[in-house]
């Protein structure tokens, strides 16, 4: 056996028929069936349309509420903290040092929240606390900065 030699399994391949290229080739509607949009070049049906069925996306109830006043925030455990603190040896982390270390996003607000412990001194620089994190690290003789 070689390269060469190889080819696909009898019947295996077929060649596509070229619709719409002459007397041999389905014929003059060219698998189109007759009139109507679909027969026509250029057709393209609506997303979701469904046949003039009414569409599921218009069947569907709008319920819910969405704030666009909400500040969403990416939240940082003070055991995060702690492993950032004993990896980088810094005395202050910021939201800087988070970003580059890959635990936040560059547009990320960040709030510290207050599991785990925190044994390292620490200043701590964020856009929000949770109360049991503040406690926790002015315990640990550091500061919590807000943003």
């Amino acid at each position: 056996m070689k390269l060469h030699t190889l080819k696909p399994a009898a019947g295996s391949t077929k060649t596509n028929k070229r619709l719409g290229r002459g007397q041999g080739s389905g014929g003059s509607t060219a698998g189109r069936g007759h009139k109507g949009a679909q027969s026509r070049s250029g057709y393209h049906k609506k997303i979701g349309f469904e046949g003039g069925q009414m569409p599921l996306q218009r069947r569907i109830p709008k319920f819910g509420f969405k704030n666009n006043n909400k500040i969403y925030f990416k939240s940082v455990n003070l055991d995060t903290l702690e492993l950032l603190a004993q990896k980088t040896k810094a005395s202050a982390i910021s939201v800087k040092v988070m970003i580059e270390n890959g635990i936040v996003g560059k547009n990320d607000k960040v709030k510290v929240l207050g599991r785990g412990e925190l044994k390292s001194k620490v200043n701590v620089e964020a856009h929000a606390f949770s109360d049991t994190a503040t406690k926790a690290i002015e315990t640990a003789g550091g500061t919590a900065t807000k943003i």
